[in-house]
């Protein structure tokens, strides 16, 4: 009896939500939605939460296949097959979107964000809606934002216990300018790369080292080709849920709500599982032999203050306008 009446209510289930997408403008679309890490990565997590979202409130009418590991290419690719109507969603670092729209380049800005909060409490206000609706004219869609979250530095050649031991060391970077720049800062050689090339460059030694979360260190087995993380914190990703233009003007206004909400409730999710694993990704990554140093409070003021010049120029770069927004809905943020 207790089994029957199980399988009547999963049935009411099934028939409510097919018909609450009968109910909706929802027609049948396959997405395909492409991220550089593996599968495991927090952000993978976040794809998978997102497929599973829409193809409930759809009513199984739209399907979403992820494309994780950069199997679909880099970012740059990506965002290319975005504009070309090729690729349907990708997720990725959104400083990388200064490429199509220089005011993005401040979410690359060192030591910008204190703290996850005040992340959050940014771009999920005014002023990330306002970069994300800048998009548009770029033939992107920008939906929402989750995290990749705070970086730190790795390498094979030594400890860095003072900001003088990163001096000459070869550090992949995000292809952007701001982080050619800081890297050079700190009189080390920044080699832009994309991110599927990484690890075999550091197994090869044609880089020393790189800078990345923790989660994204350890979902891509850097430990084997790295031995010493240095936990700077020194930068903060937001990564932006982007939509192809071409595709999203084919969709009902029933769809984009439907993609729209899955994208904001699945990077709620997304974000929760990225900060429950950070205490325990570090301690993976200890195991794995990597030897953790943390700089004293005294380096990491010599740090900011080589940075410093750095802000100031692409502070000049983004404008004026965008860096008091920025500072105002930080300064909210902290009251």
């Amino acid at each position: 009896m207790k089994r029957l009446m199980i399988k009547t209510l999963v049935a009411a289930a099934a028939l409510a939500t097919f018909g609450l997408a009968a109910a909706q403008d929802i027609k049948e679309h396959t997405i395909k939605f492409a991220h550089q890490n593996p599968k495991g990565h927090p952000i993978v997590m976040g794809m998978e939460k997102f497929a599973e979202i829409v193809a409930a409130k759809s009513g199984g009418k739209i399907k979403v296949n992820l494309f994780p590991g950069g199997v679909l290419g880099g970012d740059a690719p990506n965002v290319s097959g975005l504009q070309g109507g090729t690729i349907e969603m990708v997720v990725l670092n959104s400083g990388i979107m200064a490429s199509q729209v220089k005011e993005f380049a401040i979410y690359d800005f060192p030591f910008l964000f204190a703290n996850a909060k005040e992340a959050d409490a940014v771009v999920d206000g005014p002023f990330g809606k306002k970069l994300h609706d800048k998009l548009q004219e770029k033939g992107i869609v920008g939906l929402a934002y989750w995290e990749l979250g705070f970086r730190n530095m790795t390498n094979s050649k030594r400890a860095i216990n003072k900001v003088e031991d990163l001096a000459g060391l070869k550090i992949r970077v995000i292809p952007n300018p701001i982080n050619l720049d800081w890297v050079k800062a700190l009189d080390a050689n920044p080699t832009p790369m994309a991110f599927p090339e990484v690890y075999a460059a550091l197994e090869s030694k044609a880089l020393d080292g790189q800078e990345n979360p923790l989660s994204t260190i350890l979902a891509n087995k850097f430990p084997e080709v790295q031995k010493h993380l240095t936990l700077t914190n020194h930068v903060y990703n937001p990564q932006s849920v982007i939509v192809s233009k071409k595709f999203w003007d084919t969709l009902t206004n029933d769809e984009k709500k439907l993609l729209g909400d899955a994208a904001i409730e699945a990077g709620k999710y997304q974000r929760q599982t990225s900060r429950d694993a950070a205490g325990a990704t570090l301690e993976a990554l200890k195991k794995a032999g990597m030897q953790v140093t943390e700089l004293p409070p005294a380096e990491t003021a010599k740090l900011r203050e080589k940075m410093k010049p750095v802000i100031a120029k692409y502070s000049a770069g983004v404008g004026e306008s965008t860096v008091n927004e920025m500072m105002a809905e930080l300064a909210k943020a902290r009251k």
